[in-house]
C-alpha cells in the first residue's frame, strides 16, 4: 500500500503547523522526540553516521499519540502534533480494522496487516484520541477511524489489553462509539488469561514482555465496566508482578526479552524501557482507583529506573537532551536512541507527574 500523501483530504495550513514536531525544549524533555518528528510520523531512530534515517512505526505513533495529548494542558504547543500522529494511524488502519506496523521512508508499507499487538496500540490511541483530541474534527476523526479498527478482535491477550485500555476511554464518551467500545471492551477482557498457574501466581506459564498491560486493562476495564472481579484480579496480577521485578535491594527489576518463569532467579536478556512504561500505567491506574498509596511508590520505582535506580545503576534516560537507551542489558552498558525508548521514558515522567511520585 502506497502513502503518498500522509494527511489526504487535510488542508495545507494543518500540515505547515504540524511540519515543525514537538518544540525542542520544554518540560518533558521532548527535544528528542522533536528531531525524531517530521510530516511523515515518527522515524524508528534517528539518522547516524550519515546512514539515511529508517522508515516508520506504527506502535511509535500510537505511543506519541497518546503522549502529546496526555500534555496538552501544560503544553499546547506539543499537542498540536497529534495532527500528524493521527493521520498515520488513519492510513495504518485498513477497511478491515487490520493495521500495518512498518511504513518505509518511500511510504510503502513492508509488511501485511494483522491485529496482534500493532493494531492493540492504534485502538488504544484511537480512543484516546477520540476523548481527548483538541478539537472536534481531532475527535470525529479519531472516532472514526476507532470504529474502522473496532472490526477486528485480537489475535492473543496483550493485543486486547491494549485495545481495552482505548475502548475504556469511549465507553463513558456520549458519542455513537460508546456502544461499540462497550462490546470490544467485554470481548478484550475475555481474552486476557486470569486464573493463576500451579505454583506460579501468574496466569501464564511465563513472563514476558508488556506483563503489566495485562494488569492495567483488568484494573481500568473492570472499573468502566462496574465490574470488582476483573479489578481484583488485576490488582492481584499486578502485585505479583511487583514483587516478582523488584530487585532484593529494592529497585525494579522488569522481566528481559527471553522471558521469566518461576524458576528463574532473575531477569533474561535486554530490559526493555516500554516495559517499565507499562508498569508504570499500570501502578497510576490502580493507584486511581484504588487510593492506595503502594501503587504510587510502583510509579516512582519505574521512573528511577530509568534515571539509574536499576540491576547497572546507570542512566537509561537522560533529561537534558531528551533520549532514552533503547534497552538494559546486564553484561553491558545501555546503548541506542530509538523512538520506543524516548517515548517509554516520556510516558513514565508523566505518570510520575500524574500521581505526585
Amino acid at each position: 500500500m502506497d502513502l503518498t500523501d500522509p494527511n489526504p483530504g487535510h488542508s495545507p495550513s494543518s500540515d505547515a503547523v504540524v511540519a515543525e514536531g514537538p518544540p525542542p525544549s520544554g518540560r518533558g524533555g521532548f527535544a528528542h522526540l522533536a528531531r525524531l518528528t517530521d510530516p511523515g510520523g515518527v522515524r524508528e531512530r534517528p539518522e547516524v553516521g550519515g546512514f539515511a534515517a529508517p522508515g516508520y512505526r506504527t506502535t511509535d505513533a500510537a505511543r506519541a499519540l497518546i503522549l502529546v495529548l496526555h500534555e496538552y494542558l501544560d503544553s499546547p504547543r506539543i499537542a498540536l502534533t497529534s495532527v500528524t500522529y493521527l493521520a498515520f494511524l488513519e492510513q495504518a488502519v485498513g477497511p478491515d480494522g487490520l493495521a500495518y506496523e512498518r511504513l518505509t521512508p518511500h511510504r510503502h508499507w513492508s509488511d501485511k496487516p494483522d491485529r496482534t499487538e500493532v493494531w492493540g496500540r492504534c485502538v488504544a490511541a484511537l480512543g484516546t484520541a477520540a476523548r481527548m483530541g483538541t478539537s472536534k474534527v481531532t475527535r470525529d476523526r479519531a472516532i472514526k477511524a476507532f470504529l474502522r479498527a473496532a472490526k477486528a478482535r485480537p489475535s492473543d491477550a496483550r493485543a486486547a489489553a491494549l485495545a481495552a485500555l482505548g475502548a475504556v476511554a469511549l465507553v463513558r464518551s456520549r458519542t455513537d462509539a460508546s456502544g461499540v467500545a462497550r462490546s470490544l471492551l467485554s470481548d478484550c477482557l475475555d481474552v486476557i488469561p486470569r486464573q493463576p498457574k500451579p505454583g506460579w501466581a501468574w496466569p501464564e506459564e511465563r513472563l514476558v514482555h508488556n506483563n503489566a498491560a495485562l494488569c492495567d486493562a483488568l484494573i481500568v476495564g473492570g472499573a468502566a465496566l462496574g465490574r470488582a472481579v476483573p479489578i481484583r484480579q488485576g490488582l492481584s496480577m499486578l502485585t505479583m508482578l511487583m514483587e516478582t521485578e523488584t530487585s532484593e535491594r529494592g529497585h525494579l527489576s522488569p522481566t528481559g526479552d527471553l522471558g521469566r518463569s518461576a524458576h528463574d532467579s532473575g531477569p533474561c536478556g535486554r530490559q526493555r524501557p516500554a516495559d517499565v512504561a507499562a508498569i508504570a500505567d499500570a501502578c497510576a491506574h490502580a493507584f486511581a482507583v484504588t487510593g492506595d498509596l503502594h501503587w504510587r511508590r510502583g510509579v516512582w520505582l519505574a521512573w528511577k529506573w530509568f534515571l539509574g535506580m536499576n540491576d547497572l545503576g546507570v542512566r537509561v534516560y537522560d533529561p537534558e537532551t531528551g533520549i532514552a537507551n533503547d534497552a538494559l542489558l546486564l553484561t553491558a552498558q545501555p546503548g541506542g536512541s530509538g523512538a520506543e525508548a524516548t517515548l517509554a521514558a516520556l510516558s513514565t515522567m508523566q505518570r510520575t507527574r500524574d500521581v505526585g511520585a
